[in-house]
C-alpha cells in the first residue's frame, strides 16, 4: 500500500488497543469498561504479546496520530481509548484467529477510512517508563513455599 494508506503497525497498534481496553468483548457495554481508558504500559503489553515486540516509541507515535487523526482512538492525559466510531469498525471486522487478526484489522482499515493525522508526541521518558513498567509487571513472581508447613 502507498506510504498515504494504512500500515500494518497502524492496524498492530489499533488492535492492541482494542484488546487492551475491552472493547473487543462484545458481551460486555461501552459503560461497564473503565472509562479512563488504558495506559500505554497495557497497550505495549497487548502489542508484544500479539507479535512478540514491544513497539518503539516513533512505531507508537506515528500509529496513534493516524489512528487518532481518523476518530479511531483519543488520547487524554495518557489514557488511550477506542472511540465509539473505532468500537464499530472493530466489530464490523471479518472473524479471524489472533494471528492473522492484524493483516484482516489493516484490510478493514484500508476499505472503511482514511489514515489521519494529528497531533500527539509521545515523550521517550514516558515510553521507557512504560516499556520498565511492562517489563517488571511481566516478571513472574518467585513461587514461595507455605510458611509453617510440618513438613518443613
Amino acid at each position: 500500500m502507498g506510504e498515504s494508506g494504512w500500515r500494518w503497525n497502524d492496524a498492530w497498534i489499533f488492535v492492541s488497543l482494542v484488546i487492551a481496553s475491552g472493547a473487543g468483548r462484545h458481551r460486555r457495554s461501552a459503560s461497564s469498561r473503565r472509562p479512563e481508558g488504558v495506559r500505554l504500559a497495557d497497550v505495549l503489553s497487548t502489542a508484544d504479546h500479539l507479535n512478540r515486540a514491544i513497539p518503539q516509541r516513533d512505531e507508537l507515535e506515528t500509529a496513534v496520530r493516524r489512528l487518532l487523526g481518523a476518530g479511531l482512538v483519543s488520547v487524554d492525559d495518557g489514557w488511550f481509548r477506542i472511540t465509539a466510531e473505532g468500537e464499530q469498525l472493530w466489530r464490523s471486522r471479518p472473524s479471524a484467529g489472533v494471528t492473522t487478526t492484524v493483516e484482516k484489522m489493516q484490510g478493514v482499515l484500508g476499505r472503511r477510512h482514511a489514515p489521519g493525522s494529528a497531533e500527539w508526541t509521545l515523550d521517550e521518558a514516558d515510553h521507557a517508563a512504560a516499556v520498565q513498567e511492562y517489563v517488571v509487571r511481566s516478571i513472574p513472581a518467585p513461587r514461595r513455599s507455605p510458611e509453617g508447613h510440618p513438613d518443613r
